[in-house]
């Protein structure tokens, strides 16, 4: 859209271009001036093809689609508007583009944002009925103040890492420990992680959640780091390797 509408205007100026040279369009320099002007903030197109992941960003929070572990939003979980989506990066923009408030990479300018009900919008947010969950906020300090789930946990599984097919659950206690040790564990970013984990396998972890919902949480044990933006405490790592030992033993891995 942005692409067409771009050369139709370039066309448009050549045009008047040409007429004005040959003297049978009566434009002034400075009308020539201003539409060169114009022109100059009007976007290239971009020859890219980029592969954009389904997230949107409104109040400097972005938000990846949980797309395996939610279902379609009921009329219910909807909330109240907290934003609109003001530009669809898929087929405009290039991979060099800084993400700002408004974005999405697949929902049409103009597609509503809501709260979700039962959440903080700092966690969750629902638009073209489908849950969005917080990637990156800048503002959380902790993990706590990132995942809004403390009370809401109902068990922690164990994933492969293949193809995240289920292998087994953590126990009850062992669900709840881990849940405990890592909300307070201070919010770093995915930068300072990936920087400690770039070379080292991960451990795929599955949270749900009481409204049957659920999230994938990636675990670096050598780095025991968490790709949510967190360091792991002593405690952690020996929940996660204790359980994981058990439940593939259990599953005969």
């Amino acid at each position: 859209m942005g692409i067409k509408w771009a050369s139709k205007a370039i066309l448009v100026f050549l045009i008047i271009l040409t007429l004005s040279g040959c003297g049978e369009l009566g434009v002034t320099n400075s009308q020539i001036d201003k539409l060169k002007s114009v022109l100059k903030g009007v976007s290239q197109p971009c020859m890219e093809e980029v592969e954009w992941v389904d997230f949107i960003m409104i109040n400097n929070i972005k938000y990846y689609q949980n797309f395996d572990g939610t279902k379609a939003v009921t009329p219910k979980q909807r909330g109240d508007k907290v934003g609109e989506v003001s530009y669809m990066l898929s087929e405009h923009a290039c991979s060099d583009h800084v993400a700002k408030n408004g974005d999405a990479a697949f929902l049409p300018i103009g597609t509503y944002i809501y709260a979700m009900k039962g959440y903080k919008t700092e966690f969750r947010v629902i638009a073209d009925n489908k849950i969005y969950e917080v990637s990156d906020n800048p503002n959380a300090a902790t993990i706590g103040d990132l995942l809004d789930i403390n009370g809401r946990v109902v068990k922690v599984s164990l994933e492969s890492g293949m193809d995240g097919s289920p292998i087994g659950d953590f126990t009850m206690d062992a669900s709840s420990e881990l849940i405990q040790e890592l909300l307070p564990l201070s919010h770093v970013s995915f930068n300072e992680v990936y920087e400690k984990t770039k070379h080292e396998n991960s451990i795929f972890l599955r949270v749900h959640l009481q409204d049957s919902t659920s999230f994938r949480l990636v675990y670096y044990p050598k780095a025991n780091a968490f790709t949510v933006g967190a360091f792991g405490t002593e405690r952690l790592n020996e929940i996660i390797m204790t359980q994981r030992k058990q439940i593939k033993a259990a599953a005969g891995l």
